[in-house]
């Protein structure tokens, strides 16, 4: 399994503000931050008091019945929020997730609604990373006056006889501006490898995301990306990844 990558688009120490995370993000259109690191920032942007709370939310998450593979090693929760460049983020009516086929091999082209995200799941967490989020890419697209966000909570389930696959669409763009992936737990589980690429499927780079608030921060237009699969470390006992994906898409 690799190490996390010793590579210029890795923010390890020491702690960072938004212009050190905008350099290597300007400069290579992705970057790593360690989980101690990303705490720090998320506590300086507005707090995680309810972090608790927060990662126990992804033990309800409905099963994904869209996965054209048949697989059923995902549960997730959706939710749409709109934001200016400044002032509140507000929820959106709940609708559905779309990407196109050039974006989504696997499950694309149609309208997928998944369970929206519970409202007690909102709070000093979600609020700080949606705050966060909105302040770092918003200093790299001034030019955007409004942005489309998507928030997914994913379990993926990993069982003796069935890997879970965080990425079964393989190395992929998302088809947005701006993803935040942030771990929130793995439990049981190996692997779960983190692959960078350029647009012609040179690697740029790989790590593991292994610690509660290990993040990863991509230039969606620039960079693809994709994780390996998770297989459990004790067969006997539950396994699982859970992160959370945060996607920017500048509104026309």
């Amino acid at each position: 399994m690799p190490a996390p990558m010793d590579h210029p688009a890795s923010l390890l120490s020491p702690l960072p503000g938004l212009p050190a995370l905008e350099t290597p993000l300007a400069r290579e259109g992705h970057v790593f931050v360690q989980g101690a690191t990303m705490r720090g920032l998320l506590e300086a942007a507005g707090g995680l008091a309810d972090w608790d709370r927060f990662a126990a939310s992804w033990s309800d998450l409905a099963l994904d019945s869209h996965m054209a593979d048949g697989g059923r090693y995902r549960r997730r929760r959706h939710a749409v929020y709109a934001a200016a460049a400044t002032g509140p983020i507000q929820r959106q009516p709940h609708q559905p997730h779309y990407q196109s086929l050039d974006y989504n091999r696997l499950n694309g082209g149609i309208a997928r609604w998944f369970e929206p995200i519970l409202p007690e799941t909102g709070g000093a967490c979600l609020d700080t990373l949606l705050g966060f989020c909105r302040d770092l890419f918003g200093r790299l697209s001034p030019q955007v006056a409004r942005w489309h966000i998507e928030a997914h909570q994913f379990r993926i389930e990993a069982r003796n006889d069935e890997a879970g696959q965080p990425t079964p669409e393989g190395v992929h763009r998302d088809g947005v501006d701006w993803v935040l992936v942030l771990l929130v737990r793995r439990h049981n589980i190996a692997s779960g490898v983190t692959t960078i690429h350029r647009p012609d499927g040179s690697a740029l780079g790989s790590f593991t995301l292994t610690a509660p608030c290990d993040a990863t921060l991509i230039d969606d237009n620039r960079v693809y990306h994709g994780v390996t699969a998770v297989q459990p470390l004790d067969p006997a006992q539950p396994a699982h990844r859970d992160v959370l994906v945060l996607t920017f898409r500048r509104e026309a």
